[in-house]
């Protein structure tokens, strides 16, 4: 990759970050000269991550105007719940019944980090959607991981417009409380109870 490149991935990950800790919020306008005097570059890099963005979902053109942040409506945030429950729970069906102790035993690990990091919106975040890659690469589909990690990356960004600004206020979060019951109806090998509380875990994203 060269330096243009480089530079396009940088500026591409650091509006991403604005946009998840919420100084860029939905329906905001980014426009190129402002960001060109922000990072110090010229236009070009800038014009590549804007596209990136756009061609991802997070951002929308508007023809000499800017980009505008997209909000995502509850309609969107059930629709992409609903294919990660399509995706999630056919993986878990080709592949409950060899799942091992020994991986068991790591899923519990990631739900005890899950349920003591409360103070920290993405560290929160981030051990909930390693719990979901972790039980779907059990599977040994790579494919389809690859698809529930770009759904989780797409949906991160709801998280943050549904909870950044509550955050502080919330005691215990409670999105995540039925990732025992899921592992414990695995080493059950019931499997149709797994994914009854795999649905009721993304059913719980707080909407």
């Amino acid at each position: 990759m060269g330096k243009d490149g480089s530079l396009k991935e940088s500026i591409y990950h650091s509006i991403l970050e604005k946009i998840f800790n919420d100084e860029y919020k939905p329906n905001q306008i980014l426009n190129e000269k402002e960001l060109v005097a922000q990072f110090g570059c010229s236009k070009s890099p800038i014009r590549d991550a804007l596209i990136t963005l756009c061609n991802e979902g997070v951002l929308r053109c508007i023809p000499r105007y800017g980009y505008e942040v997209i909000r995502l409506t509850r309609d969107d945030i059930i629709q992409m719940l609903d294919y990660r429950l399509i995706l999630e729970s056919g993986l878990l069906r080709s592949c409950y019944h060899h799942i091992s102790e020994a991986q068991l035993v790591d899923l519990a690990e990631v739900d005890e980090l899950c349920n003591c990091s409360t103070e920290d919106v993405w560290i929160h975040w981030g051990y909930n959607q390693s719990f979901h890659t972790i039980l779907a690469s059990y599977s040994s589909n790579e494919y389809a991981c690859l698809r529930l990690s770009e759904s989780m990356q797409q949906l991160k960004r709801a998280y943050a417009q549904f909870y950044w600004n509550k955050w502080d206020n919330m005691t215990q979060p409670k999105d995540m409380r039925y990732h025992s019951q899921i592992i414990e109806n695995i080493r059950k090998r019931d499997i149709d109870q797994a994914v009854e509380y795999l649905k009721a875990d993304l059913a719980d994203f707080g909407m």
